[in-house]
């Protein structure tokens, strides 16, 4: 009798622990631990295809649907006893994840732009070309040593950049980041493209759109460390498990920006999952046209659903050949333009931690958010009725 109860007991214990929630699982390789705020699902059964904002090139408009808390308490970094510079030419340096690629190519580009339209900054983009933390804190230090007014930055990793950003701060250098951020009290001011979960409900429902509520995926990212990337994948998983709760996750795999590692990553999940996988999401601006193009190689155009970020050259062969029908993103020229104009704004002490907007010349008034970061604008959708009318 006493074993019975003891192997009833037993049962008992193994079925609670099976019964745990969903919610309690570890979330998918290469998101971050930080809550999530799903969007709403859309409105109609399954997923309707993701409404296109009439913006023009050089320009993005709000999203209505922003979860940023306006304002807030300031949380950013300050520079320690800087200069007073204020409408002086002052030398700012950008150091972007790595150079030699079509999306930091634009967001130096818009960088150029905003110095020559101000016509009071001097503004250098140097970097590694690979996306090597390490390498990037180097670079940092080596600026700190040879004396800039200010510096841009896209970090690999936000943790590990820190300290060498605080170096800066304290050296009474202005940091302001874009792209991908560091811990806040690293830098005055983060310009952050677009809401992460609104670029999670875009891809998403992208997908569901092209393939169904119930699609499988694979993911093809950087790093697990990147930041922008893990926040994104983290929304994407609290949003499909909301809106899409029948869809399949399969892997996520790095590629560490690199073209053929993401044209390998992608073919092995090809390979690996073969008719059960639906659609290949890419999270950086290289490893969306790998997987457009190992998809193409592999002859699985229209099989295989290709949607995630990059810029619009990099992706207008694979759009008009119809294998790929949208790509996320904003735009990269306006986000190192709006960088720029923040930077010259704290310099002049237009921007200052009580500034709830700032002016970025021909975007107009951006709003702060979240304490220090400075908000571009909503995701815009790329498809094959307006990417040539953009090039970048």
């Amino acid at each position: 009798m006493t074993r019975k109860l003891l192997s009833l007991l037993i049962i008992l214990s193994m079925m609670s622990v099976l019964a745990v929630p969903a919610a309690a699982q570890d979330r998918w390789d290469g998101a971050d631990d930080l809550d999530t705020h799903p969007l709403e699902c859309p409105a109609a059964e399954g997923a309707e295809p993701v409404a296109t904002p009439e913006v023009e090139e050089g320009s993005e408009e709000g999203d209505e649907e922003a979860t940023e808390e306006p304002g807030s308490t300031y949380n950013g970094g300050l520079a320690v006893n800087p200069p007073d510079l204020a409408g002086q030419d002052i030398v700012i340096v950008d150091i972007p994840k790595l150079i030699g690629i079509g999306y930091f190519n634009a967001t130096a580009l818009g960088i150029q732009q905003a110095a020559e339209e101000l016509g009071n900054v001097t503004a250098t983009t140097d970097g590694s070309t690979t996306d090597s933390i390490d390498d990037q804190i180097q670079f940092i230090d080596n600026y700190i040593t040879q004396g800039v007014n200010g510096i841009l930055f896209a970090a690999n990793d936000p943790v590990a950049i820190s300290p060498v950003l605080q170096k800066a701060l304290e050296a009474g250098i202005h940091v302001v980041g874009y792209d991908a951020n560091s811990n806040p009290e690293a830098r005055t001011w983060f310009v952050n493209q677009a809401e992460f979960n609104g670029i999670a409900k875009a891809v998403i429902d992208s997908l569901a759109a092209e393939k169904g509520p119930d699609a499988s995926f694979g993911i093809v990212t950087s790093s697990f460390t990147a930041p922008n990337q893990a926040r994104w994948i983290a929304e994407m998983q609290a949003y499909q498990e909301k809106c899409f709760p029948e869809m399949t996750w399969l892997e996520t795999v790095e590629a560490q920006e690199d073209p053929v590692l993401s044209f390998n990553q992608a073919n092995t999940l090809i390979n690996k999952y073969g008719e059960d996988i639906d659609g290949l999401l890419g999270m950086t601006s290289v490893a969306t046209p790998s997987s457009a193009d190992a998809v193409t190689q592999a002859g699985l155009c229209g099989e295989v659903a290709v949607i995630g970020l990059a810029t619009p050259n990099a992706m207008k062969q694979y759009v008009n050949d119809g294998c790929v029908q949208s790509v996320v993103l904003w735009n990269p020229i306006d986000l190192g333009y709006a960088a720029t104009y923040v930077m010259r704004a704290v310099v002049d002490g237009t921007l200052t931690p009580e500034s709830t907007s700032v002016e970025a010349g021909r975007l107009g008034t951006l709003q702060v958010v979240n304490g220090s970061e400075i908000l571009l604008g909503a995701p815009f959708i790329f498809t094959s009725e307006n990417i040539n009318d953009f090039d970048f």
